[in-house]
């Protein structure tokens, strides 16, 4: 199967920052470090409670794979991590993580990597931004799936009645 390397609209270090040792440091203090063996699938599109990840050492291909090819977003290495806006609300991950280098990751589960960027603000920044970055990337791109947009401001209040929020 072949593969594409999609092309970005944002720099590549705004999508994907590499953390110092200090912030790796940091975050692995709320997660779990495991090894990783070349090959290996860490997510899905389409999965349910993806973890975070760091890569401390090795390699891992981002992708969405298709009956046309893969199309590659991101080959991420040491002192960078997965995830997008969906794994902060819990819904399904939309691409797919290969572990293309054998090495090392620090796992955190979603409730983890909430209380991360709740308690640390310099990292909460560069996680968040990078996270909303990626969703707009993949919208732009026409494959961060559905996308609602509503311009009648008078559809909300009918279907919640008349109340003030």
């Amino acid at each position: 199967m072949s593969q594409t390397v999609a092309p970005l609209t944002s720099t590549p270090e705004r999508l994907f920052p590499t953390l110092t040792l200090a912030q790796i440091a940091r975050i692995g203090a709320h997660g779990q470090v495991c090894a990783t063996g070349q090959g290996e699938v860490l997510f899905e599109p389409g999965g349910q409670s993806v973890p975070f990840f760091v890569i401390t050492a090795g390699r891992i291909a981002v992708d969405q794979p298709s009956d046309r090819g893969d199309l590659v977003f991101a080959v991420l290495g040491a002192g960078q991590f997965t995830g997008e806006v969906s794994l902060l609300s819990g819904r399904r991950a939309l691409a797919r993580g290969r572990v293309t280098e054998a090495g090392e990751v620090i796992a955190l589960d979603r409730e983890h990597l909430l209380a991360l960027v709740q308690t640390d603000a310099e990292l909460g920044e560069i996680i968040l931004r990078a996270f909303i970055l990626r969703r707009v990337e993949l919208i732009a791109q026409g494959r961060g799936g559905a996308t609602l947009c509503c311009s009648a401001p008078t559809t909300a209040r009918q279907r919640c009645g008349s109340r003030s929020f």
